[in-house]
């Protein structure tokens, strides 16, 4: 009988000591730590015995982890068993899987080294146990028969939905009141929540693993099926659209009540909309057009490796070392970021030129007046409010980013800071390490003073895990939260290195995450909020966390290190956003003149560089590329700006909160229950702001330049 080896406790765990591998832990609290395969795993056994007689069934294995996994983690998942690592012979009947080769034991050398994340001699923070996300909860694996059948009924549905109801909308408006056109909505929703789940699961784990073919191929084919079959769904609000206003507006007061705020949001879109065989076209062309370049984009940067002191580093890694407190190390990585992209910008290049001609395509199709004008109608908000904003912002440069690098640089010792410090920690302050636990308390605790519903429903993430936050080859680099579908929970990823940034990183997307669980209940038409106002509960959750990390401030010093964290993050996300709009405004208004030279992509860059961040900032050659690893520009253009948005509508919100405790934060989660329901001037109104006001704007403005001020007023202390 093979042996395997059992762990009674965390001090008898396998030390991964070079990252991914063959093992698969689990701690008391059911957290898990999953050592891929690449490289060498120790291991402390604690004894040896024989497979218990309640060794689960085949399929139950299967249905937890899948078939490959199970294989290349070579370790078996057993009830009251927290690791079982397989050590006899390969027999058929342990595993249940014919096709596998045999091997004698568990040889950490079978596998090619990965490569290292940290420089010889050097380690990565403790930051103890990261959790990874279990995506069971969507679906077992990708080639699990539960994944497979909704994979199969989605299609089938999509074409029944169709036959039933193509052509008939009109006829069902008129009868009974529209009951059968509530029965169709209904029947359009569940699949919209279907597709979404299918998704969802088809999408994130590929983000896992970029780089893993098996993973890249599936998403690619579960994608291509669905557009496929959604293309059947495209005539349904093509049709309700086509309803007259006086017919739509009597449902919406009786039968269709309910979806009343969808049906108005949909009636949008009507002067954008084509006829259905264009539609379907411009549909079924996006998995070989957007959608494809959007993939290339991911998987390039994904692959991508900068050499730094000997070593190569992923783009996570890469940028996280120009946050390091030696400027050497900083010079050097920003150096590599430019080296690597500058030999990489004809692909990039070319990219941004073949996205920017099919958006001007779609939009002269569309009939859109401006280039960023179906961004805001997808945001739901009026072109004139993104004006204000955009013009109260660069009107502020010089009292926002230009004052606070020049008081930056003078910290430095610098005439002008050079571009590698702009981001970097004050000189002569101990950088602290916050470990996994650390962040989750800081972040929790915070969430718990505004409101303790908010601060459940965030707890939900880290002991459900709904959490992806190691950093690993080929993960997609950033962080995001996203929403799967509302008869499911949404999912966070990271890539947590320990640093502050990555704290407030950690309270931003679980700001999403609880949005995302208290607008679920509005249903899949109905929950996904606009990004403008998707931003808001992200930007709100770090603001609670910097005030209370800052109340705790015991120093001079810490005190004027958290104030400059949080301005560098608001200059980040409200000064640097809208120069990323600009830049894309520029891009986008000259590739309708023609083709676009990766030279003049790179000077249009550098000239809003320059606008925002004034004349204390000094730029080297090879930070002209740098626009080229930041994925908004590919996936979502002129998304930028909903960042300031979210950043000065929050900072609002915030003066409201300060002065007035009582009752907020009840309102403040009735706004974000309401998901996609209310514009934002409805959702405002209970604060006493409105968006469309230009002095609104300033509120937010004048926050940040009231913490420089204060940060200015701790010279010589």
């Amino acid at each position: 009988m093979p042996q395997v080896t059992r762990l009674d406790s965390e001090s008898d765990a396998p030390v991964c000591k070079d990252g991914p591998t063959g093992c698969m832990l689990e701690d008391q609290s059911k957290r898990r730590v999953n050592c891929r395969r690449g490289s060498r795993c120790n291991f402390t056994q604690s004894g040896s015995r024989d497979l218990p007689a309640d060794d689960p069934p085949h399929g139950e294995r299967e249905q937890r982890f899948g078939m490959a996994e199970l294989w290349w983690r070579c370790s078996l998942w057993l009830p009251g068993w927290r690791m079982i690592r397989y050590e006899g012979p390969y027999t058929p009947s342990l595993f249940g899987f014919p096709d596998m080769p045999p091997f004698s034991a568990f040889d950490p050398d079978c596998f090619p080294r990965a490569a290292k994340t940290a420089s010889p001699g050097q380690q990565e923070p403790a930051l103890g146990v990261l959790p990874e996300w279990n995506l069971a909860d969507l679906y077992p694996s990708a080639d699990s028969k539960a994944f497979l059948d909704d994979l199969a009924r989605a299609e089938a549905e999509c074409r029944t939905f169709a036959e039933a109801y193509r052509g008939r909308l009109a006829a069902l408006a008129k009868e009974d009141g529209g009951a059968g056109l509530l029965e169709a909505i209904k029947r359009y929703e569940a699949l919209d929540d279907l597709m979404g789940r299918i998704m969802s699961f088809a999408s994130l784990s590929w983000h896992a693993d970029t780089s893993d073919a098996a993973r890249a191929k599936s998403f690619g084919d579960t994608q291509e099926k669905m557009n496929a079959a959604s293309a059947e769904l495209l005539f349904f609000q093509l049709e309700l659209n086509r309803l007259d206003d006086a017919t739509v507006a009597a449902l919406s007061h009786g039968k269709l009540a309910h979806y009343r705020p969808w049906l108005e949001d949909i009636r949008k879109d009507k002067p954008h909309e084509l006829d259905d065989e264009i539609e379907r076209l411009f549909h079924e062309k996006s998995v070989t057009g957007r959608n494809a370049w959007n993939r290339l984009f991911d998987e390039t940067i994904a692959s991508l490796r900068f050499r730094i002191g000997g070593e190569e580093f992923a783009v996570e890694h890469a940028l996280n070392r120009m946050q390091s407190p030696d400027e050497a190390t900083r010079k050097e990585a920003a150096e590599a970021i430019g080296v690597t992209l500058k030999e990489n910008g004809r692909v990039f290049g070319h990219i941004t030129n073949v996205l920017a001609k099919d958006k001007e395509i779609s939009d002269r199709w569309r009939h859109f007046e401006d280039i960023a004008d179906s961004r805001h109608l997808s945001n739901r908000v009026e072109r004139e409010v993104v004006d204000a904003l955009v013009t109260a912002v660069r009107d502020a440069y010089p009292r926002l980013s230009h004052r606070y690098y020049r008081l930056k640089a003078k910290w430095f010792g610098k005439d002008a800071l050079d571009y590698w410090d702009r981001n970097a920690p004050l000189p002569n302050v101990e950088a602290r390490e916050f470990p996994w636990d650390d962040a989750r308390k800081t972040v929790l605790d915070a969430y718990a003073g505004f409101s303790p519903r908010m601060a459940a429903i965030a707890t939900r993430f880290f002991d459900e895990r709904w959490i992806d936050a190691p950093v690993r080859p080929g993960k997609t680099t950033g962080a995001f939260a996203h929403p799967t579908v509302p008869s499911a929970h949404p999912y966070v990823l990271l890539n947590y290195l320990g640093k502050p940034r990555d704290v407030m990183t950690l309270a931003h997307e679980l700001g999403h995450g609880v949005h995302q669980v208290l607008a679920a209940p509005n249903g899949a038409l109905m929950a996904p909020t606009p990004l403008t106002l998707a931003e808001t509960a992200s930007v709100f959750g770090e603001m609670l966390t910097f005030r209370a990390l800052l109340a705790k401030a015991k120093t001079v010093a810490e005190k004027r290190t958290l104030l400059a964290a949080k301005v560098e993050d608001m200059i980040n996300t409200v000064v640097r956003q809208i120069a990323f709009y600009t830049f894309e405004r520029k891009v986008h208004s000259e590739r309708r003149k023609g083709e676009l030279t990766v030279e003049k992509i790179d000077e249009l860059w550098m000239s809003v560089q320059t606008e925002s961040l004034g004349s204390a900032v000094r730029f080297g050659p090879g930070y002209e590329s740098f626009w080229a690893y930041i994925p908004h520009f590919i996936h979502s253009p002129f998304y930028v700006y909903a960042y300031a948005f979210g950043d000065c509508l929050v900072n609002s919100l915030y003066g409201v909160y300060e002065k007035a405790q009582e009752g907020f934060a009840e309102r403040y989660l009735a706004m974000l229950s309401a998901g996609g329901t209310k514009h934002h001037s409805e959702l405002l109104a209970p604060f006493g702001l409105d968006a469309r006001d230009p002095a609104f704007w300033q509120i937010g403005l004048r926050m940040i330049e009231g913490l420089i001020v204060e940060l200015e007023g701790l010279e010589g202390k």
